[in-house]
């Protein structure tokens, strides 16, 4: 056993306690993948970060006497340049703070360029039961769904946060666009995207596309540039998630064939549980005219028909309200219906990552949870393939 075994688990442990979690893995995969992304010098830094943003006034006494302010800044920025820990301004004062695996470390790591080895090593432990108990318990949800603009014109009124337009029109930017790590990884396999050619998928923006910036990574655009990423995105038929806030920092274009988070949704039986979204699709059954797709547009398997000649019905269970179905139905069958319960959002990304921490479950209830969803699918030990 390598003799900074200790302060490995040591980093272990204390990213588990922060909000999405990060438990020991029995085989030591967990141990190995925190090998490859932190040097022992980065990982003694580490320890004194958390989720909250610390300003380099509170992070070198820390480390004091062991690394001096000029060896903690060099560390910090190291550590930033690899994508392992989280930077923004605040007040005009760079402040660093930790990230989770999914979403963070997994895409920042690699901003989009899918490397072998590193997707070995981590892929290794998110498919580790702990870390899959973890990640599906997340209270409120990292990530939300937002209908495409074709889907929403009739409807009225329609919050800005839930209008890709309304929120690329109220982002202060810079707006970046960089290859999906989903879709590169896919690539790298040998299954490139069914739904998209974009090479430039992934989008970031405010705080996130300065941080990519900062690491040399990306392309920054426009906004008017950002509005027509969109279009062609949902021309592409594909599913807007931004990040559970109101003013998110990125914003996917997720399809079926290559998503980490679209697959999370295949592999749970009601997966609108564990989702945020606004809005599911309806179907009118007296002018459903049985074409059968909305059934291929769907990238989530909620909308399905018995048989040929039978009427689409949609699964509310699994429909998570992205509206790629409505405009495609040459009936004019399906519309998107306002839920009458919606969870009020978060307003950036630290107030969400503060109520996940405030509602974060003990093992045994994560267990729990993670049993009950073994019993309906027949499978206790399934697990999300990312």
């Amino acid at each position: 056993m390598s003799n900074d075994h200790g302060i490995y688990r040591s980093l272990q442990r204390h990213l588990n306690k922060q909000p999405i979690g990060f438990p020991a893995a029995l085989l030591g995969s967990d141990i190995r993948f925190l090998r490859r992304i932190f040097t022992p010098e980065e990982t003694k830094v580490a320890l004194t970060l958390s989720y909250k943003l610390s300003s380099l006034d509170e992070i070198a006494p820390k480390v004091s006497p062991e690394f001096s302010t000029a060896q903690t800044t060099a560390l910090l920025e190291k550590m930033l340049q690899k994508g392992t820990i989280g930077w923004k301004k605040k007040n005009n004062t760079d402040h660093w703070y930790l990230i989770p695996l999914v979403v963070g470390i997994y895409e920042h790591v690699q901003d989009g360029q899918a490397d072998a080895e590193f997707l070995k090593d981590a892929d290794a432990y998110i498919r580790t039961l702990p870390y899959s108990t973890a990640f599906v318990n997340v209270n409120p949800p990292q990530m939300r769904t937002i209908p495409i603009n074709k889907s929403v014109s009739m409807l009225h009124p329609v919050s800005t946060y839930n209008q890709i337009r309304g929120l690329i029109e109220k982002a202060g930017g810079p707006f970046v666009v960089l290859p999906c790590i989903c879709r590169s990884k896919a690539a790298l396999k040998g299954n490139p995207c069914k739904k998209t050619i974009r090479k430039e998928s992934c989008f970031a923006m405010n705080d996130s596309g300065n941080m990519i910036l900062k690491r040399g990574n990306g392309r920054e655009i426009t906004r008017e540039e950002a509005l027509e990423f969109f279009k062609q995105s949902e021309a592409d038929g594909l599913v807007l998630q931004p990040a559970n806030t109101e003013n998110p920092e990125f914003i996917c274009s997720c399809c079926g064939c290559c998503c980490g988070m679209l697959a999370v949704q295949h592999f749970l039986p009601n997966p609108v549980e564990f989702w945020n979204s606004d809005y599911q699709a309806e179907v009118d059954q007296a002018l459903c005219k049985h074409c059968g797709k909305c059934v291929t547009r769907c990238q989530v398997h909620a909308v399905a028909q018995s048989g040929p000649k039978e009427k689409a019905r949609v699964n509310l269970k699994r429909c998570i309200g992205c509206g790629l179905c409505v405009p495609t139905c040459p009936a004019k069958a399906i519309s998107l219906k306002k839920k009458e319960q919606t969870a009020p959002l978060p307003k950036d990304e630290e107030a969400l990552y503060e109520e996940i921490m405030k509602n974060k479950k003990s093992v045994w209830a994560q267990m729990a949870t993670m049993f009950k969803i073994g019993v309906k699918i027949g499978k206790p030990w399934a697990r999300p393939k990312f």
